[in-house]
C-alpha cells in the first residue's frame, strides 16, 4: 500500500490553561512543533477567542498542523498532517504535548491518499 501523506488526530488532555489560553505560547509551540519534526513552515495564522481558547494553523511545505484549544478544560484538538516521508508527524505532536504540559494524548494516525494497484482498485461512489 502507497500512501500519499500520514495525517495525526491527537486529543491533548490535562494541558496547563496558562499556556492554552496565550496565543503567543500556543503559536510558538505550533511552529516549533514543525520545526521539530522537520517539516519546512510556509505561513501560520493564529486567533484568540473571548473569554478564553486559541484555534490556528501552521501551513508547511508537507501540509499542515492545526489546533483548537479549550483551556478551561485543558483540552486541545491537534491534527498534524504530512506528506512525504521527510517528516514524521508523531515528533510534533511529541513535542507540542510535552510543551502544553499534557498528561496524557490520545492520538491515532490516518493513512491519507491510499493508492493501489488499478486492478484492485473500485470506484465506491457516496
Amino acid at each position: 500500500m502507497q500512501t500519499l501523506g500520514r495525517h495525526i488526530l491527537a486529543e491533548v488532555y490535562g494541558c496547563n490553561f496558562d499556556v492554552l489560553n496565550d496565543i503567543k505560547k500556543v503559536e510558538d509551540i505550533m511552529v516549533n512543533s514543525a520545526l521539530e519534526a522537520g517539516a519546512e513552515v510556509r505561513e501560520f495564522v493564529f486567533h484568540k477567542f473571548s473569554p478564553q481558547g486559541v484555534s490556528g494553523v501552521v501551513v508547511i511545505s508537507e501540509s499542515h498542523l492545526a489546533i483548537h484549544t479549550w483551556p478551561e478544560l485543558g483540552y486541545a484538538a491537534v491534527d498534524v498532517f504530512t506528506c512525504g516521508d521527510k517528516v514524521n508527524p508523531w515528533d510534533a505532536c511529541n513535542y507540542l504535548a510535552e510543551l502544553f504540559g499534557a498528561d496524557y494524548i490520545n492520538a491515532s494516525e490516518v493513512p491519507r491518499g491510499i493508492f493501489q494497484d488499478q486492478e484492485e482498485s473500485k470506484v465506491v461512489n457516496i
